[in-house]
């Protein structure tokens, strides 16, 4: 049975819907990937809806939509994309916190490197 990894986020709408399709695309094959919100949004963001496509080929408006922590599975892996205004408890401590600037409303550049950031840490899961 393979590990089930949560992303958290306040809005669930940006850094931890990368994070979700990013784990899903690299090691769908080791780990089951979910993310989740205190609060939810009527879509994710639209930049990392474009540029996931463009870097990746991966429609995340498709494929995802924002959720609220009790709609996903309790998970075995739990890590905090970087809340800045103090992550929610989700049932369990969480295994880490990536500390990651919101990039909502910069520029491409921005925003790419920090999905290239959460790539690299996705992939040092495996």
């Amino acid at each position: 049975m393979k590990k089930k990894v949560a992303f958290i986020c306040i809005h669930n709408s940006c850094r931890s819907q990368i994070a979700e399709a990013l784990g899903k695309y690299f090691l769908s094959d080791k780990y089951d990937f979910y993310s989740a919100g205190t609060q939810t949004k009527p879509y994710i963001n639209q930049d990392a809806v474009r540029l996931m496509k463009l870097l990746y080929g991966i429609d995340v408006q498709k494929k995802q939509y924002s959720k609220a922590i009790d709609k996903i599975p309790m998970p075995d892996i739990a890590i905090s994309m970087g809340c800045d205004v103090g992550c929610p408890f989700i049932g369990k401590d969480f295994d880490d916190n990536w500390n990651l600037p919101d990039p909502t409303g910069k520029t491409d550049d921005y925003f790419i490197e920090i999905i290239k950031c959460i790539e690299k840490k996705i992939k040092s899961l495996s």
